[in-house]
């Protein structure tokens, strides 16, 4: 008996899993071949420039949160449905990552720039409490949660730099 690979899974059982699934793949950048959370980071980069240039760093934060939310049901149903813990196809976490770390970015490319790519670092590395949080949380808490805590350290870097003048 040959197992077989599924790689995009079949979600006829409802709706809701259907909805879940295109979000918590963020409309298909989880389907990259490689590196699907960088692709992620960069599919949340759009509705950063939305938020942000129509509402502001406030709209930016409302934004991450609303995300993060909707990613932890998303990302929980489409988890459950592949029967993996933290599938890696799921990258609505780094786009709730992405944008509550641009919140503490200053507008303009080299604030975007610094921001994505230390966003990257910290989702990566996954420092106390992002580790805790991936490995201890369940469903979707703990899918979304780690790259939140990852944020945290990204916005508080950016922060320290602004504060510094290294980043304006």
């Amino acid at each position: 008996m040959t197992a077989s690979v599924v790689t995009e899974p079949e979600f006829r059982s409802s709706r809701a899993d259907a909805i879940a699934y295109v979000l918590s793949i963020w409309f298909g950048c989880g389907l990259v071949p490689r590196a699907p959370g960088t692709a992620g980071s960069v599919g949340a980069l759009p509705l950063y420039w939305l938020l942000v240039r129509s509402a502001g760093t406030g709209g930016v934060l409302v934004g991450a949160m609303v995300v993060t939310v909707v990613g932890i049901w998303s990302s929980h149903r489409t988890a459950r449905s592949l029967g993996q813990k933290d599938p890696q196809i799921v990258c609505i976490d780094e786009v709730a990552g992405v944008l509550f770390t641009l919140a503490a970015a200053p507008v303009g490319a080299a604030g975007t720039i610094a921001g994505f790519v230390l966003f990257r670092l910290f989702d990566q590395l996954k420092p106390w409490p992002a580790r805790a949080a991936e490995r201890k949380l369940p469903g979707g808490w703990g899918i979304m949660l780690d790259d939140v805590f990852a944020a945290a350290w990204a916005a508080g870097v950016l922060l320290l730099a602004r504060r510094l003048g290294f980043l304006a």
